[in-house]
């Protein structure tokens, strides 16, 4: 591995999404064009506007030990399952622990206990409120967790950015390894709040689909009958290393994180602005010194809501340009909101270290006001000089990250 002093390489990956337990089973089921949403079964749902979401493919509890998953949220189990399996896949670096940082983003944090827990304290008491409950919905849990389980000394860090939480912890590690402050970060994103709450709030904002007779294709990013995003949950994590770190470990690297630009629309709390898209493109361009026609491969945001895949194809098509192949995975494993950058990151890597790129499903009909390429049908394959990926968040936030080939 020839490196520069500046570069940072992924070395390993993790998740736990609606496709599968682990990166593989995600990875081929992405490229097999299977669907993780389904019908939700639990009572509260039965006339509920909303019956549909991305669950995930294996329970963590099936994973974790019984006792310590019982201390911690559903968004903090599946952040440490995630990582688990990104820190075994990149060999358990040997790393001084005050040069291990850890960077966990997530948009609702605990919001399953605190919506839990809030329950119990009006139906029983405050004596019946577990006295694991703040522990259990910060939304710095999954990141202390982590840093726990690790070892990592370096700080633990949680960006809370909506949608685009996971990508800017990526972009943060990247940042911390760069300015010295790290050799390895853990980074991802990590969400669960299939609840009543969460769904009736976005229903009432006409957000999300309401296609519950045909769960598996109500998300249909960039198609002309789409109305709406399904709601997902799930976890991925990277690990980042300085690329001389890795070099001199031997370690295998799956790409290189060329580049990140973060910004703010500074424009409405819940309506995107492709300025602040535009920006955050160019930024990653810039900062991995590649131009637009270096990038051919596009991974979007792509929610499947109709003005958000809109202005996207907008942002994409003035910043890049229409060559690059795009694809949008919430096809199939529905919008883990905080997880969502760092699910879009694995599969922008993966498809520059395989050199194949997930078709979108349910493109029965392509917008005729999108003039973007969109993979479609079956996976296209071919090598890949550069991907870029997309994450947009409620608030105005914007993140997008550049992979490249691994050194």
């Amino acid at each position: 591995m020839n490196a520069g002093t500046n570069d940072v390489v992924v070395t390993g990956l993790g998740a736990t999404t609606p496709l599968g337990g682990d990166v593989a089973s995600t990875w081929s089921a992405m490229l097999a064009g299977q669907s993780g949403i389904s019908r939700i079964t639990e009572e509260w749902a039965a006339d509920f506007p909303v019956r549909i979401a991305g669950r995930l493919k294996v329970e963590p509890t099936e994973v974790l030990d019984r006792v310590q998953a019982r201390r911690m949220d559903r968004c903090e189990q599946i952040a440490l399952v995630a990582a688990r399996e990104a820190w075994a896949d990149a060999g358990h670096p040997d790393v001084d622990p005050e040069r291990l940082a850890v960077v966990i983003g997530t948009g609702t944090g605990g919001a399953l206990t605190l919506l839990g827990q809030d329950d119990v304290l009006e139906s029983s008491g405050v004596r019946r409120v577990s006295p694991h409950t703040v522990p259990m919905l910060m939304a710095n849990g999954p990141a202390a967790w982590v840093s726990i389980d690790l070892g990592a000394r370096a700080g633990a860090h949680t960006p809370v950015s909506a949608c685009a939480s996971g990508a800017e912890a990526i972009a943060m590690g990247m940042d911390l390894i760069r300015l010295g402050r790290a050799d390895v970060v853990v980074a991802g994103g990590t969400e669960a709040c299939v609840h009543p709450l969460p769904l009736a709030g976005f229903a009432q904002a006409k957000a999300h689909s309401r296609r519950n007779d045909d769960p598996q294709r109500a998300s249909r990013p960039f198609d002309v009958d789409r109305d709406g995003f399904v709601i997902g949950e799930g976890s991925t994590v990277v690990v980042l290393e300085r690329a001389e770190f890795a070099a001199a470990r031997a370690a295998r690297a799956h790409a290189t994180l060329a580049g990140a630009g973060v910004t703010s629309d500074a424009y409405h709390i819940t309506a995107a602005h492709a300025d602040g898209q535009i920006r955050a493109i160019r930024q990653a361009l810039t900062a991995a010194r590649l131009s637009p026609l270096d990038i051919e491969h596009v991974h979007a945001h792509a929610t499947s809501t109709p003005q958000g895949d809109l202005v996207e194809a907008e942002s994409i098509t003035e910043a890049i340009g229409t060559h690059p192949a795009v694809t949008a995975t919430k096809s199939m494993t529905g919008h883990l909101f905080g997880a969502a950058g760092a699910i879009g990151a694995l599969a922008a890597i993966l498809a520059v270290r395989d050199g194949v790129i997930p078709a979108t499903q349910n493109l029965d009909a392509l917008d005729p006001r999108v003039k973007l390429d969109i993979v479609a049908g079956e996976p296209r394959r071919g090598g890949l000089k550069a991907a870029l990926t997309n994450s947009f968040g409620f608030g105005g936030h914007n993140a997008s990250l550049v992979f490249t080939p691994a050194p």
